[in-house]
């Protein structure tokens, strides 16, 4: 007589079974990610100034508002721009060295902190006053005032317990994108109009514009040496999306343990501080005390690269025109609001703060 197999070998070879149905249904979706991201690469490769996560942005728009994301890769483009995006910013560490961050010296750290807290706090308010649904403003907020579309990913990533939060990225990006390309040619008329010197219109450029790949922008435009200590201080606005998103993490736990309820997969609450967020600071703990090969740092970079242009264009399969209309000025103007207070924080700062 036959003997059916029971027990922890047959739920093990079950959960298998699950595990690479899973993979297969996620892989088409991943690798089409994929396959954009190494076309935003090849662009940004060909066109100087140009950002692969950007292009990336574009390509997912574009296909969200022609043919629309066909059903296969729908799976794939879920875990793409959450999974991928997660591992993008841990090794985007790896672009940070506390050294360097601390060398900008107190007022330039001061002005830093005053951006990202000034921006959030006016998202935030604003948005009230606005009627934008709070996840949309905070998203707007981090994206605004620390780094852009992958400080608008990260944040949806400890608040996926409200349902609309995919459709408030889709959107909070989308912004970024556009006002963000506007501070380009704007930042560097502005402190040619101001007479700043180089290094304070470098400064001011670093504080003010949204994503990394728009401050190299802006600061190449700006010239003599602007470009170099724009990134910097960047750099240092992306270091506080570490404590920000952990912050944003407690404070939903502590929501959803007030009312009761748990997280977002119904079972467990989310936890203190995200995974990603840990992984983030061990390798800016690794940048800034190993003497780390120039190779492996490059090898990194490109990883880095491609996983958040991956990412990118998964958010980017979210923005739908018809869903921008639908939500009509006010998010528009939650945006300029916060640019133009981040902006005035930064040039505030750069001027009182800064010496020449």
């Amino acid at each position: 007589m036959d003997v059916v197999p029971s027990g922890p070998a047959t739920a093990t070879s079950q959960a298998d079974t699950s595990d690479l149905a899973s993979r297969r249904r996620v892989a088409p979706g991943v690798g089409l990610a994929l396959l954009a991201a190494l076309l935003a690469f090849a662009a940004g490769r060909l066109v100087t100034g140009v950002s692969p996560l950007l292009v990336a942005i574009v390509l997912g728009i574009l296909l969200a508002n022609t043919t629309g994301v066909p059903a296969w890769a729908r799976p794939g483009i879920e875990v793409s721009a959450k999974r991928l995006l997660r591992a993008g910013i841990v090794l985007l560490g790896l672009q940070l060295v506390l050294g360097d961050i601390l060398a900008l010296g107190a007022p330039v750290l001061l002005v830093v902190l005053a951006v990202v807290a000034g921006g959030l706090a006016t998202a935030v308010w604003a948005g009230r006053l606005l009627r934008v649904p709070p996840t949309l403003a905070l998203l707007i907020g981090c994206g605004f005032s620390i780094c852009g579309a992958a400080a608008v990913a990260a944040a949806a990533g400890v608040t996926e317990d409200d349902e609309d939060t995919a459709e408030h990225a889709a959107t909070a990006i989308a912004l970024v994108v556009i006002f963000g390309t506007l501070m380009i040619p704007l930042v560097p008329l502005c402190a040619a109009a101001l007479d700043l010197a180089p290094a304070k219109a470098g400064l001011f450029a670093g504080a003010s514009v949204h994503e990394v790949a728009q401050v190299v922008a802006a600061g190449g435009i700006i010239g003599g040496g602007a470009l170099t200590v724009a990134v910097l201080v960047k750099l240092a606005r992306v270091l506080l999306l570490a404590p920000v998103i952990a912050g944003i993490g407690l404070h939903r736990r502590r929501a959803l343990e007030q009312t009761g309820r748990s997280g977002p997969t119904g079972t467990t609450l989310p936890p203190v501080v995200p995974p990603f967020v840990l992984g983030f600071l061990a390798m800016v703990a690794l940048r800034s005390t190993l003497d780390l090969p120039d190779a492996a740092l490059d090898l990194a970079a490109i990883a880095q690269t491609a996983l958040l242009a991956a990412a990118m264009f998964a958010l980017g399969c979210g923005v739908r025109a018809a869903d921008l209309r639908k939500g009509g000025l006010a998010p528009f103007a939650l945006a300029a609001i916060t640019t133009a207070v981040v902006a005035g924080i930064a040039l505030t700062g750069v001027i009182l703060a800064v010496r020449s």
